[in-house]
């Protein structure tokens, strides 16, 4: 994991401006705790079983994985995908869909175990804009 120093009194946009230095993985792996804390924070009292479902849920797609899926998606709206980019696209978009439908999978234990509808759980954590309720 990459490290920096940091004094005491820094600001937010300078803590922003250090993260920003880190490597594609740092960063992932930055953001992941990131994301932790702040499930901490905010229901400190939230079960292990819970908090490791939260992440899970939270993981996303691999930046580069995400990038290049991107990337292809724009070449075949605009007509310039070759064959061999044709290829890569499907298997992207398989790993994506595989990445999403595990994601399905952590949220609706994570209701079951707060005993509410999958639902009604996808609006409380703000999920409904990237998975259809």
């Amino acid at each position: 994991m990459t490290t920096f120093r940091v004094e005491a009194q820094v600001s937010s946009d300078e803590v922003l401006k250090a993260v920003g230095q880190l490597s594609p993985s740092d960063l992932e792996r930055f953001v992941s705790d990131v994301v932790a804390l702040q499930a901490q924070r905010k229901a400190p009292s939230v079960p292990y079983a819970e908090a490791e479902l939260l992440l899970k849920i939270n993981q996303g797609i691999p930046a580069s994985a995400r990038d290049r899926y991107q990337a292809l998606i724009a070449k075949r709206q605009s007509e310039t995908l070759d064959a061999e980019e044709h290829g890569e696209l499907l298997r992207l978009t398989d790993l994506v869909e595989q990445l999403e439908a595990k994601r399905v999978e952590y949220l609706a234990e994570l209701a079951r175990l707060r005993r509410t509808t999958l639902t009604a759980l996808m609006q409380t954590l703000g999920t409904c804009a990237k998975i259809v309720c």
